[in-house]
């Protein structure tokens, strides 16, 4: 008979250990004890599950694999007691079951502080998808919530309350700072400035004495004396290693918690072994999955004769709380004398980027991230192969300021022994062989090394290790859209349009496989509405929820509305109409940057009763939440303006009226300046159009945001017609041919002789399309319709805008807005 391994644990970490170990050896019988009622499940992305997420889709494997793998599995049936003398477990059901090897992978638990009225309802943790099921049955009654523990897991349940509806949330931390085991005191401050502007409200160097409440919770006593309401409060104060059974079966534990390990991942006892957040090795637990995972790994090798030992793990970290960057790696904290630090700091954008380097100056030693971490993979990598500093080190961060990347520079420079995929432990030696054998994309790398199927993070260097590998062979170097679609947009796009496609699913019957991703499916109702102008809320496919709900979602999951008034032009009438339905629902109201008025607050099932009374006084939808164009701003030119050379307002509104709805990779801004002076700020758009004594000068592909870049000329002293000719053919040659999600800056930036060659395709039809970029222009501006009008005319769709599918139609009129503006200012 096989000899028997018995896991005791079902999380991420135990499921790892039995995925390593069937897929090296069969010589084992493995049985396996879960204390909860479903299989592992992915609980990194914990969070998702308030986004839509099923328990289904986070779980970790299909319902068979087990049975397949020839594991025996009992869910729901905790082990109460190990028997290390005669190795067996006892279980809750009265299973006894003898072991050769134990793997105790028992995880933590949340660490609850003892305090009075802590078990009053309304108090949660936030550990297991039972506890997220219970948390959002609760928070259906709750106006406001309180997290308790300002650290990693107290920030993502702080997300997790705002995905759930409830407006006010606060986070509360005895420390001074947010996250203090990652980041440092000014990273912490930025953190809780864009935090603070996200409407969560930080309450540093608090204690708590009492949960106040007659059997269920309305406030938090603080030792200050101070009260905070609350209707409900979820404790993330921290984890407790679960290591009960070792303690009861005579196991060496640490002294504050964890069963101790060698770096073997042996007990005490040579035939148990812990892994994951139970076990305590040198003196710490290690609260990540990457970890977990290498321990699996270490304990695999043993049971193989493989010679692979635990010591240590490198705690970096990136992640994204609350749509906002933050990382740390290498050594965060080390300070000078020890080092030298450069520090990166905009408060204006919440960006703050801090590295420490070696004395010397030719190594990295570690540093923090927040609001910005597109360098965090590179700068690991510097870190843990102590790669030679470039002469001005601050580039790392800021970016080179002229001149080429230095020779050898970037992900292909790295050592083969680089840790590419730290939840995998995959080397960038490994990928770049499986490349070398035939995994040309992302999905065959996962398959072949698993890089990437973990957190996600190394994702980005991985897809540069497959092309940088692929040039290095000579290989011609594809942008497919996703591991669904082996075709870039621009072919997909050409495909769909030759044969007349309509719909997601004949086209991913046609040219794709498998069944889409959130990557894909906006991508072809892009493609859809750019080609056909077809209603994209018809889509059923589509991911993204601004386009699925014709508005902006906003903090709070409310979302925003914005009617089109073209060139900023409105009439009293119109005015008087805005303001009575913000009045009448609750609105905020806010004149944009784009000379729109935008009104905050609206919830979903508001939204078609909104549209309706915007429909009937005039108004259109102003597709602020669509990847097509926004606005064209404009000045007050000749008509009112002494230095006014033509009438900017009128062509703005004709431009406006021209490309309204038209879909596109990314959304569109315009500007119309009557003069030199430039009011409109006509070059920091996508297009933009300035009058001089002859007629107009058109400027193209400029754009605003984290990297300002400004329009270029295409042509000078133009009519009106010839423009508008111009622009036809530029907008349409950019919707055909640039990638997902890239502004026409970029596109230009990437662009294959850049303005040179925009110039000879758009101005002198070098490649003879002009005719036929400018009917399909016309097509789309033929076919224009307004979105929001469409709904409110189609009973169908109009059921769609509903926060469940058996909310009651009439609102609750318990539910009333309050205007967060204050409470705002006050956190700045």
């Amino acid at each position: 008979m096989k000899p028997t391994i018995v896991v005791v644990g079902n999380g991420m970490v135990g499921y790892k250990f039995c995925e390593k170990l069937v897929a090296r050896s069969s010589a084992y019988q493995v049985v396996v004890f879960g204390e909860e009622t479903r299989r592992a499940y992915d609980r990194v992305h914990l969070s998702e599950y308030f986004a839509g997420k099923t328990a289904e889709d986070l779980s970790m494997s299909s319902a068979s694999w087990y049975a397949d793998n020839d594991i025996q599995l009992h869910l729901g049936d905790a082990v109460q007691e190990i028997n290390v003398q005669q190795k067996t477990v006892h279980t809750q059901s009265g299973l006894v079951v003898r072991y050769d090897y134990l793997v105790l992978a028992t995880g933590s638990g949340a660490f609850v502080p003892d305090l009075p009225g802590v078990e009053k309802q309304g108090v949660f943790v936030y550990r297991t998808l039972e506890d997220l099921d219970q948390i959002k049955a609760y928070a259906t009654n709750a106006k406001s919530g309180v997290v308790m523990g300002g650290g990693l897991l107290g920030l993502e349940a702080a997300k997790a309350l705002i995905d759930l509806g409830i407006k006010e949330t606060h986070v509360i931390e005895f420390a001074p700072r947010l996250m203090p085991r990652q980041i440092d005191a000014a990273g912490s401050a930025m953190l809780q400035a864009k935090l603070g502007q996200l409407g969560l409200q930080i309450h540093l160097n608090k204690s708590t004495s009492t949960i106040e409440g007659e059997g269920h919770i309305t406030g938090l006593r603080f030792n200050d004396d101070s009260l905070l309401e609350t209707d409900m409060l979820v404790i993330s104060a921290g984890i407790r290693p679960r290591d009960e059974l070792a303690r009861l079966a005579g196991l060496e534990v640490g002294t504050r918690g964890g069963i101790v390990v060698n770096s073997q991942m042996q007990t005490s006892d040579p035939s148990v072994f812990a892994i994951g957040e139970c076990a305590l090795y040198d003196g710490m637990i290690y609260g990540l999955v990457a970890p977990g995972y290498e321990m699996a790994e270490v304990v695999v090798a043993q049971l193989t004769s493989a010679n692979k030992l635990f010591k240590g793990f490198d705690m970096s970290t990136k992640l994204k709380l609350i749509g906002v960057d933050v990382a740390s790696y290498g050594d965060a904290f080390i300070s000078e004398p020890a080092c030298r630090t450069i520090v990166f700091e905009d408060t204006h954008k919440g960006i703050y980027k801090r590295i420490n380097i070696s004395n010397d100056g030719k190594l990295l030693l570690g540093g923090i991230l927040i609001g910005e971490a597109e360098a965090y993979n590179m700068l690991l990598q510097t870190v843990n192969n102590k790669i030679a500093l470039p002469p001005n080190p601050e580039d790392m961060i800021l970016g080179t300021r002229g001149g080429e990347q230095a020779e050898g520079a970037g992900v292909m420079g790295l050592p083969d022994d680089a840790l590419i995929c730290s939840c995998e432990a995959v080397s960038k030696g490994d990928i770049c062989c499986s490349v070398n054998d035939g995994a040309l994309n992302l999905d065959a790398v996962k398959k072949c090394t698993k890089a990437g199927t973990g957190c996600g993070g190394c994702v980005p260097m991985v897809k540069d290790l497959i092309a940088g590998t692929m040039k290095a062979n000579g290989q011609y170097v594809k942008n497919v859209i996703c591991e669904h679609f082996q075709y870039s947009r621009q072919e997909l796009f050409d495909l769909v349009k030759i044969n007349k496609l309509k719909n997601y699913d004949i086209i991913l019957d046609h040219y794709g496989k498998g069944d889409g991703c959130e990557v894909c499916k906006p991508l072809v109702a892009s493609i859809l509405s750019s080609l056909w102008n077809d209603l994209v809320v018809k889509q059923d496919t589509i991911q993204d929820s601004n386009d699925r709900y014709l508005a902006n979602i906003q903090k709070g999951g409310t979302y925003s509305v914005v009617p089109r008034i073209p060139g900023g032009e409105i009439t009293p009438e119109k005015l008087i109409v805005i303001g009575q339905v913000a009045q009448k629902y609750g609105l905020y109201t806010k004149i944009t940057g784009g000379q729109r008025i935008d009104l905050f607050g609206a919830h979903v099932s508001d939204l078609p009763n909104i549209w309706e009374e915007f429909v009937n006084a005039g108004f259109e939808s102003g597709h602020a939440y669509g990847k097509s164009l926004r606005t064209v701003k404009s000045c007050v030119g000749s008509t009112w303006c002494r230095f006014g050379l033509h009438d900017s307002v009128s062509f703005a509104i004709e431009i406006e009226e021209r490309y309204k709805g038209v879909r596109s990779p990314h959304k569109l801004k315009g500007g119309v300046s009557g003069c030199i002076r430039e009011c409109a700020e006509a070059q920091g758009k996508d297009f933009g159009i300035i009058a001089t004594e002859k007629g107009w000068n058109l400027y193209v592909c400029g754009n605003g945001g984290s990297k300002p870049q400004h329009a270029q000329l295409l042509a000078a002293d133009i009519d009106s017609k010839t423009l508008i000719q111009y622009l036809d053919r530029f907008l349409m040659f950019y919707i055909k041919t640039a990638d997902p999600l890239t502004r026409t800056a970029t596109w230009l930036n990437k662009l294959d002789g850049g303005m040179s060659y925009l110039k000879n395709v758009v101005v002198n039809d070098s490649l003879g399309i002009a005719a036929q970029l400018e009917e399909e222009m016309q097509l789309l501006v033929d076919s224009f319709h307004c979105e929001w009008k469409e709904v409110v005319n189609n009973p169908q769709l109009r059921k769609r805008f509903s926060h469940f599918v058996n909310a009651p139609t009439e609102k609750d009129p318990n539910v009333k807005f309050e205007s967060m503006r204050e409470q705002v200012k006050a956190s700045w």
